[in-house]
């Protein structure tokens, strides 16, 4: 039971998740899934979590240049079974197809936020003194 103890994703979590984070983008790639919103969305796959007996699949999806976010991982959420049913044939060693489900990927959001925060006067003015105290 030691599994249990330990923090953070296992290495075979990882593992399938980037699996299945690659099979997703390919599919969405292709187009395959006939939702008008979805077929008009570029849709960026950042990260698939894993439940930790593999069964639920949580894809992080940034929807680039639509209006709605929102309103795309609804769609997505509303085709969870139609994707799950596509990605067969590319996950076929997995012994259970994961649930899917979606969230909206705000991690970009954070960089940009973070990227502002570190080009901000106030930091770089700062930066500037830490490094003259070094030389």
């Amino acid at each position: 039971m030691s599994h249990s103890s330990k923090s953070g994703p296992s290495q075979r979590m990882l593992r399938v998740g980037e699996q299945v984070r690659h099979a997703l983008a390919e599919m969405l790639q292709r187009g395959e899934i006939r939702d008008d919103l979805i077929e008009a969305t570029v849709i960026s796959v950042s990260e698939v979590r894993m439940s930790p007996d593999l069964k639920i699949a949580t894809a992080f999806v940034a929807p680039l240049g639509a209006k709605d976010d929102d309103a795309v991982v609804a769609a997505l959420n509303r085709n969870a079974r139609f994707i799950r049913g596509r990605m067969s044939p590319a996950l076929r060693q997995m012994k259970y197809m994961p649930e899917f489900r979606f969230r909206l990927d705000t991690s970009y959001d954070n960089f940009q936020k973070i990227n502002e925060l570190l080009h901000s006067p106030e930091v770089a003015r700062d930066l500037g003194h830490d490094d003259e105290g070094e030389k």
